[in-house]
This record gives C-alpha cells, structure tokens and sequence, in this order.
C-alpha cells in the first residue's frame, strides 16, 4: 500500500467516525500521548516491565505492540499532514533534502 492511500483511507475513516473535526492543536496532543504509548511498547520489547498489574507478554505480543503503536504514531502524522494539504511524499522528500544540504560536507 502506497502512503498517500492509507492516508486517504485513514482521513475517509477520521471523517466517518467524526474524528477528523479536531484541530491541528488537538491532533497533536494525540500524536504526543500516541510517542509516549510507543515509548512504552518499546521499553516493554527491549527491557521488559515488572508491573504486578498487568499480564506478561510473550516476545511475539510485545512485538506486535510495538508496532501498533508505530503505526499510531504514523497515523497522527499523516492526519496532520492532511490537516496542512501535504502529501507525505513530498514530506519524505523535504527531510532527504534537508539532511543531504546539512550533511553535504561530511
């Protein structure tokens, strides 16, 4: 699958379930609480938690966690791409050229 319709897919499904509404301000509270879920799924992978309250997870589910959360993360940033009409290629594109002029010298 290509970005740009998962992109398409994912606001048609934002719009559909009247998530979409919410503001750029907003969205970005959710990507923030989204990175600190995916912080979790990856300590949990790399580190593991001691935490009597919860259930221990077999490798293969703390994995899938991971990338659960990595896939979130990606959500909420192409929600906010789409919140600012920018296709996620030309984003992709935008870093490349950033860090090739920053690291021209090296």
């Amino acid at each position: 699958m290509e970005l740009k319709d998962h992109q398409e897919w994912l606001v048609a499904f934002y719009k559909k379930r009247d998530w979409y509404k919410f503001s750029p301000e907003i969205r970005m509270n959710f990507l923030t609480e989204e990175v600190g879920e995916l912080a979790r799924a990856i300590r949990t992978f790399e580190i593991g938690r001691d935490h009597p309250g919860e259930k221990k997870k077999t490798q293969e589910e703390m994995f899938d966690n991971l990338k659960e959360e990595l896939a979130d993360v990606i959500d909420q940033a192409l929600v906010l791409c789409a919140k600012y009409d920018l296709e996620p290629s030309k984003i992709l594109h935008f870093s490349e050229n950033k860090l090739i002029k920053r690291f021209k010298d090296q």
